[in-house]
């Protein structure tokens, strides 16, 4: 139990700097590229900046699904890389359709996945009403 606690805290660790990181550049970029898509599409300047902005969270998202899913891979809770990645994106986005589980020495990361999903879900969220409302 403990080496699992271990190993989801650490994955936990560093999706949240991930995160921290890609927003820290989307906060640092967002007047420039805000500008820029004023002068290039003009009425959609709004729609354009928020599209690209999402496209941004949902990479960020992406990576830490498959940090994840090498996890997986690499502690042999999973020994394929499709069933790896599907299965660490089902608990991230806590759907959890139980159709894979994990063997009884490492269910407790699918547990840590589904919590740092649903939390990453609501940074992003928080993220994406600031971004939105800066670009007003």
């Amino acid at each position: 139990m403990l080496k699992q606690l271990i190993i989801g805290s650490i994955v936990i660790i560093a999706t949240v700097a991930i995160q921290a990181e890609m927003f820290a550049l989307l906060t640092r970029k967002h007047e420039p590229f805000l500008t820029w898509t004023r002068t290039k599409f003009r009425r959609f300047s709004g729609t354009a900046f928020i599209t690209v902005a999402m496209l941004v969270v949902l990479f960020t998202m992406t990576i830490e699904v498959w940090l994840w899913a090498f996890v997986l891979l690499a502690t042999g809770a999973v020994t394929a890389l499709e069933p790896a990645v599907y299965f660490a994106l089902v608990c991230f986005t806590t759907l959890g359709f139980g159709d894979i589980t994990l063997p009884t020495e490492w269910r407790l990361l699918s547990a840590l996945i589904g919590a740092n999903g649903f939390l990453m879900f609501g940074w992003s969220t928080a993220f994406m009403v600031e971004l939105i409302r800066k670009s007003r």
